[in-house]
């Protein structure tokens, strides 16, 4: 029995041992393995951000709990659809072989037409290599989950196709041939960048898969490997609803952008700040109000891109950022037929400075006409959403010079006019105060006069001047 106890004790001693070597060992390890790891950091290897992922509802591989989509604004990129769902709505059968034998990794979305137009929808897969099939279909009644199931409802438009192997063939960089003439030379590179930009516009738009205007099939079994199908006509306040399925067994996600194409205006939009010189970073917001005030644009770090505008329709756009006065602006994108391009100016809020106003109209000198709300109105807002600033009114009157004491008292009254106005939409009185021409300002104001190269000028009849921001005005 004591042989048996010794021998029993030896072994717990030796297991022991092993034990705690093995520890050590993992422990050596791992720092060896920080080590490297370190070093390799400190040779500046470069780590690949990480891809922000929007992740799918668990619910979304079912009909009934489509995700929905916002017309114009991509969703995505998402994490992968995982399997059919609790209900397996789409399955061909004899009458019907043209759709999926079953649903395999399945994500449902949903959209409503905001106006007449024909459907466009860019799927951009992240993985070439995953082969995604794309039904649509359009809302019948509150039964229509049922009639998918039974093929009562059937797909208004079909994208079966296959994986086309020459996409995922990583192409090489086209090198433009030289001609040994500079000018020449540089003249090509800059047409193939143009041409490269063009083309990488166009599959963004297009994605890897999906519905456009300009393709030319109404349809795409497994035995294509074509891209994208025609786009079919819609009408406003119709509802679809898209069924994506990635056959993939272990496939990646997607983006998915849906547009009603019209010939619409497509419009770079910037924001440029005058002190710099320079187009700066907003938080912006679009509206369209013919369609019940759609949010087209919902960006709160936009750097400027195209926007699409329809013809006739009304929008507003709302735009902010730290440091700087709001933009609130109304307008009727048929601007677009002349304008090419919305550029919008975002003012400091910086004292000291000035903002002329013209188009101002006034009764009997000085009594403020309603004609002139329209250029007030941004400017109560822009001064509404910054209650921390004070300003000052300046009131200016055409002159020659031959009464200043009336000049000045006319001046002041259009400012103490211009006044009322503000406060009466809400700026608080102690915010503002008025001031009238000085009589420096008339002897120029007198002179300009005379000069007939600003006859044509428009006539600036107050001056908004920032006085403190954030703080006591100085003295």
């Amino acid at each position: 029995m004591k042989r048996f106890l010794i021998a029993l004790l030896a072994c717990t001693l030796i297991f022991g041992y092993c034990d705690v070597q093995a520890q050590s060992k993992s422990k050596s390890s791992t720092k060896s393995s920080k080590k490297k790891s370190k070093k390799k950091n400190k040779k500046g290897d470069k780590q690949e951000p990480t891809l922000q992922l929007t992740t799918l509802p668990y619910n979304s591989n079912d009909c009934i709990f489509a995700i929905p989509l916002n017309v114009d604004q991509t969703y995505g990129p998402t994490t992968a659809p995982q399997g059919a769902g609790r209900i397996m709505e789409v399955m061909a059968d004899k009458r019907h072989p043209n759709l999926p034998e079953f649903e395999h990794n399945v994500v449902w979305y949903k959209f409503s037409v905001p106006y007449n137009g024909k459907l466009d929808i860019a799927v951009t897969q992240q993985n070439l290599a995953d082969d995604y099939d794309m039904l649509v279909y359009k809302y019948t009644d509150v039964y229509f989950s049922n009639h998918i199931q039974c093929n009562k409802v059937l797909p208004v438009a079909v994208n079966m196709s296959a994986v086309d192997s020459s996409l995922l063939v990583k192409k090489k960089k086209e090198n433009v041939p030289t001609t040994g003439d500079a000018k020449a030379d540089l003249k090509a590179k800059q047409d193939a960048a143009k041409a490269r930009r063009e083309q990488e516009a166009l599959q963004a738009a297009m994605g890897t898969i999906g519905m456009y205007h300009d393709a030319e099939d109404v349809m795409l079994t497994k035995k294509s490997n074509k891209r994208h199908i025609r786009s079919i006509d819609v009408r406003k306040g119709e509802v679809y609803y898209i069924m994506l399925d990635n056959v993939s067994p272990k496939g990646s996600g997607h983006s998915i952008k849906v547009s009603i194409f019209v010939d619409a205006f497509e419009v770079p939009v910037t924001f440029y700040d005058p002190k710099i010189r320079k187009s700066v970073e907003v938080n912006l917001q679009i509206l369209e109000k013919n369609t019940n005030n759609r949010v087209i644009v919902n960006n709160e770090r936009f750097r400027g891109g195209r926007v699409k505008f329809v013809p006739g329709f009304n929008y507003t756009l709302y735009a902010k950022r730290d440091g700087y006065f709001a933009i609130l602006f109304d307008f009727n994108a048929d601007r677009f037929k002349e304008d090419t391009l919305l550029r919008l100016r975002m003012n400091r809020a910086e004292r000291g400075t000035i903002y002329p106003l013209t188009k101002i109209y006034f009764e009997d000198e000085y009594k403020l006409l309603s004609a002139s709300d329209s250029t007030l109105m941004p400017y109560v807002m822009m001064f509404k959403n910054h209650p921390d600033v004070t300003f000052t009114i300046k009131g200016w009157v055409k002159t020659y010079g031959v009464d200043p004491e009336h000049d000045q008292l006319v001046s002041l009254e259009r400012a103490k006019s211009v006044k009322e106005f503000f406060v009466k939409n809400g700026i608080p009185e102690d915010h503002i105060k008025t001031s009238g021409m000085t009589t420096t300002d008339i002897k120029r104001a007198a002179t300009a006069a005379f000069d007939t190269k600003k006859v044509d000028e428009e006539f600036v009849s107050i001056q908004l001047i920032i006085t403190a921001v954030g703080a006591k005005e100085n003295p």
